[in-house]
């Protein structure tokens, strides 16, 4: 039995041409190498836009690398086992953004003729949604971003709701409906922002401008909230990108509290608890479509059961980052996502990048 022999991480802050919210101008990547006792070597990431990169570094260096040595060189057996190990750390959040590295490099390794034919390809490519954190932005410069979209042949979209003064968002959502017209998809997202009344409120009035979805309007932990506001809002609801594990999804699920489901496969802790979703979800008839990170999701998505979309922020995916080397493992081009042939996951970390952005956690900022 193949097992795991060693397990090393780096912490990296990675510059944003495009930053998601006023001062803050770069992610943070956590790239995870592992090692097998036969000599193979797989190689995983985490990721953390806003908050936790330097936590989820040091539980990697850590308690996750005493707990993986020695493990199956499997991504379910390690994953189950691992999150036995470190569930008194959380069930969600840190804990899973860190056992995320280890299942990445894991199925790295496993996907010798790469990640599609692995997990068996159903579509040859997968429609795309431009998508971008653009609360901060003027409504010209909404606009514009909109209408690059659209120049680009992308018929959905996504955009920020959310801002204090309802009637803003309204005329932003209004502003935009009229740029790209009654036939472009236009999903709505409120990052949740709202409490149940708020969210009550602003579906009646965004309803006009026909939103495909409206994302995350409760705090994400709030199923009963979200049931209620499903059943009368009159807008599809759609949320997952900060639910954590295959529980609290089927609580989601068995409470009817979403028309979709959005996980993303980094927070959820890797493929292997993003495929249980997947299958989880498709007893439920509900869509999953992944959640950022494009250059992977882009592969997921053209092997789920159900129809499903995949989301590119403006100039954040690793390709447009000048994260990677050689040709990306996702092509967009024409509104579609189309995987390459490459083994593993595809991604090709550029060494020098890496070393340029390499971050010390422990020195003062």
């Amino acid at each position: 039995m193949t097992v795991i022999a060693d397990l090393a991480s780096t912490l990296h802050r990675v510059p944003m041409t495009r930053p998601w919210e006023p001062g803050r101008t770069f992610i943070e990547l956590v790239v995870t190498r592992l090692t097998t006792d036969d000599g193979r070597t797989g190689t995983g990431f985490s990721w953390a836009p806003n908050v936790g990169g330097a936590a989820v570094h040091a539980l990697l260096e850590t308690d996750v690398r005493e707990a993986a040595l020695g493990l199956p060189a499997h991504p379910a057996a390690a994953f189950d086992e691992l999150s036995w190990r470190l569930h008194e750390a959380g069930p969600g959040g840190l804990t899973t953004l860190a056992l995320a590295a280890v299942d990445l490099a894991l199925w790295d390794l496993a996907a010798t003729g790469g990640l599609t034919a692995a997990l068996g390809r159903r579509r040859a490519a997968a429609p795309v949604y431009g998508s971008g954190v653009n609360r901060h932005y003027t409504l010209e410069e909404l606009v514009a971003q909109a209408r690059r979209w659209a120049d680009a042949g992308l018929t959905a979209m996504k955009i920020k709701v959310g801002l204090p003064d309802l009637a803003e968002d309204v005329a932003r959502v209004a502003a935009v409906r009229d740029a790209v017209g009654p036939g472009v998809r236009l999903m709505l997202d409120a990052n949740q922002r709202w409490d149940l009344y708020r969210a009550l409120r602003a579906a009646e009035a965004l309803r006009p401008h026909d939103p495909a979805w409206l994302e995350e309007p409760l705090p994400a932990d709030d199923v009963q909230g979200y049931a209620r506001l499903r059943a009368v809002a009159g807008v599809p609801v759609a949320l997952g990108e900060n639910t954590h594990t295959v529980r609290q999804f089927r609580d989601l699920l068995t409470a009817g509290a979403c028309d979709v489901l959005q996980p993303n496969v980094v927070r959820v802790g890797g493929i292997t608890p993003f495929l249980r979703i997947a299958e989880l979800a498709r007893a439920f008839g509900v869509p999953v479509h992944p959640h950022l990170l494009p250059d992977l999701s882009g592969q997921l998505a053209c092997c789920l059961p159900l129809p499903a979309t995949v989301e590119d922020v403006e100039d954040a995916s690793f390709a447009a980052l000048g994260l990677l080397t050689g040709p990306p493992p996702v092509r967009i081009e024409k509104g579609l996502a189309h995987p390459g042939d490459h083994p593993g996951l595809g991604l090709r970390f550029d060494e020098a990048v890496l070393a340029a952005t390499r971050h010390d956690p422990g020195a003062r900022r």
